[in-house]
């Protein structure tokens, strides 16, 4: 199957869906074809993917000489001699190396086409040296039978158990989180035997790679952020403020990924880690602006409430810029998630910033309007 795929940003997996169903080391391969069927039907089902295929091959006819161990011993020869003429007359067998520059190429003894093309149709002058004996002996002198039998031409094992994959890609214009979930109840509903199992594999898997490589670097951003956040303030009640506040613009970036049917993948956790350290900015030009107004000798009602109206300006201009700036990113399916993540979340933030802000800060320094 030959496709064409369209040049994009992003990972660079071959097929975006691979639901891989493995079963024990000696598991029926016709067990697994049957499931690979059933789960390669539902997905042909959705108009969301295109491409579906299997990993699996078809069989494929192979000739077997039956050996007949009384001839073989009036004769001399043995299965060794038998398997190694068979595969000298067709596949071929190395009996040297010659050396070109740096590369080194095997040298294959084999029969001529004309032969192997003669052997097929009448196999059993097929010539035998024995390993004891001098002369040549046809194969049809050895063996009592020449029979054809279906055969898998590769059995394919994942982490040493037979599997098979169901592979596919999503529509121009689909995300993966999209495809998987158009299928994911029927595919779960498939009554998998004992000891089958089915492994999310391709865009799946690095998206969870992705996220599980992003979680051994929060602790440590958290712990820097902290420490140059008791810096700027010298306190606690402002730290307490910032991470009091920046938890709910989660409701703007739910709301925009809903309104723009979007699922929260690899892409808008970035942009939500990036809208944490946005939202982080807006509060502490707030607070700064409420310490300054403090040190003018204006109580804390009225130094919260000026710095709330005098950085208003400077707060919505930044979001709105930031906003305008990642709007042409909203036209790559890649970047699509991260930019509607920023942007409802920002937009949400920034308004939040000027409510929440004042009101978590009056509740803490216990301000009164009458001080």
């Amino acid at each position: 199957m030959i496709r064409f795929r369209k040049y994009s940003v992003g990972p660079g997996n071959t097929w975006k869906f691979e639901a891989r169903i493995s079963g024990p080391g000696n598991a029926s391969l016709t067990t697994l074809r049957i499931l690979a069927s059933e789960i390669r039907a539902i997905c042909l089902a959705s108009p969301l993917g295109i491409d579906w295929r299997t990993d699996m091959m078809n069989p494929v006819l192979k000739v077997v000489p039956e050996f007949d161990q009384k001839r073989g011993r009036w004769s001399g020869v043995n299965r060794m001699d038998l398997a190694h003429a068979t595969q000298r007359g067709f596949d071929g067998i190395p009996v040297g190396l010659y050396r070109e520059r740096d590369n080194l190429l095997p040298i294959v003894l084999r029969n001529t086409k004309v032969e192997r093309e003669h052997f097929l149709s009448s196999m059993g002058t097929l010539q035998i040296r024995p390993v004891t004996e001098t002369q040549n002996i046809p194969l049809s002198q050895v063996v009592h039978g020449i029979k054809t039998e279906w055969e898998d031409p590769y059995i394919i094992r994942w982490n040493r158990r037979r599997a098979v994959t169901i592979q596919g890609a999503p529509i121009e214009g689909v995300t993966f989180p999209e495809l998987k979930k158009s299928v994911l109840e029927q595919i779960e509903a498939v009554k998998m035997p004992p000891g089958y199992t089915i492994y999310w594999d391709g865009e799946d898997k690095s998206t969870r790679e992705s996220k599980a490589s992003l979680v051994p670097g929060i602790v440590p951003a958290a712990v820097f952020i902290l420490f140059l956040l008791v810096l700027v303030f010298n306190a606690t009640r402002p730290i307490l403020i910032i991470f009091m506040t920046i938890p709910f613009a989660a409701i703007g970036v739910t709301a925009g990924l809903l309104v723009f049917d979007m699922p929260f993948g690899f892409m808008a956790l970035l942009g939500a880690m990036s809208l944490a350290g946005m939202m982080n900015k807006n509060i502490v030009v707030l607070l700064e602006a409420a310490a300054i107004n403090r040190r003018e000798g204006m109580s804390h009602y009225h130094a919260i409430i000026e710095a709330a109206i005098s950085r208003a300006r400077p707060v919505l201009l930044a979001a709105g810029t930031t906003i305008l700036g990642v709007i042409p990113l909203l036209q790559d399916i890649f970047w699509e998630s991260m930019a509607v993540t920023i942007m409802a979340g920002l937009a949400f933030g920034s308004l939040l910033t000027l409510i929440a802000v004042p009101i978590f800060y009056t509740i803490l320094y216990r301000a009164k309007e009458g001080e």
